[in-house]
């Protein structure tokens, strides 16, 4: 009986053992998978998650490629807007200019055809009074032993005779021309008379050149007795 006793507890003592060292090796075995199958999720998830990530990489590097390039197109929208705004201005100063311009032209034009009108109407009334000179030519060569000639520059120039009563023949002139303002000047006189001033001033109011011609005539002779 005690050998049986002692066979019974030696089969104890080993099925312990044998079940200890069972459920450990699958204990082992069961930690081993688990953690085997903790690392494998762990690497997918992470493989997943570097993935996302990455992913979300390239999309916020794609965000801000397109950020800088909207930020390139507003400052080149800005630059032609500007541009644009600098033409426009010049557009305006040169209409401005251009304005003024034919304003002047214009301008330009009613002055000289007011220069026109008036030298015509100056050039006309010399016409006229070197016209009505010449009429009266032979008139004075007979009664005046007066002698006109026109000379250089549209002037006449007026040759008295037979005012000294000494020497006939001894001329005595002076030269008549119509100046820019359409008024009688006299140019020369020979002798010199201190009255012609006087007597070309009176011409210019009256107009009455006959007189003006007998006048100086008067003026010669009166000299020609000094």
């Amino acid at each position: 009986a005690e050998d049986e006793i002692t066979l019974f507890e030696r089969d104890m003592k080993e099925f312990w053992i044998q079940f200890k060292i069972s459920y450990s090796t699958e204990q082992i075995n069961q930690t081993a998978a688990l953690r085997d199958l903790c690392k494998e999720t762990i690497e997918a998830l992470s493989e997943k998650w570097s993935k996302k990530l990455k992913e979300e990489d390239l999309m916020i590097d794609k965000i801000q490629e397109y950020n800088n390039e909207i930020l390139q197109q507003s400052k080149y929208v800005a630059e032609k807007e500007e541009q644009l705004t600098e033409i426009k201005l010049k557009l305006n100063e040169e209409e401005e200019q251009q304005k003024n311009l034919t304003d002047s032209i214009q301008e330009l034009k009613e002055e000289l055809m007011k220069k026109m009108e008036i030298k015509s109407s100056k050039n006309e009334a010399a016409k006229e009074k070197v016209e009505r000179v010449s009429k009266i030519k032979t008139l004075f060569k007979e009664r005046l032993g007066l002698e006109m000639r026109r000379i250089h520059d549209e002037q006449l120039q007026f040759i008295f005779r037979h005012i000294n009563h000494k020497d006939p023949d001894k001329p005595y002139m002076f030269t008549l021309s119509i100046n820019e303002q359409g008024d009688y000047e006299v140019t020369s006189c020979t002798p010199p008379l201190d009255c012609i001033a006087e007597l070309q001033l009176k011409l210019r109011e009256t107009n009455n050149f006959s007189a003006f011609v007998a006048n100086i005539r008067k003026a010669f002779t009166a000299l020609s007795y000094k």
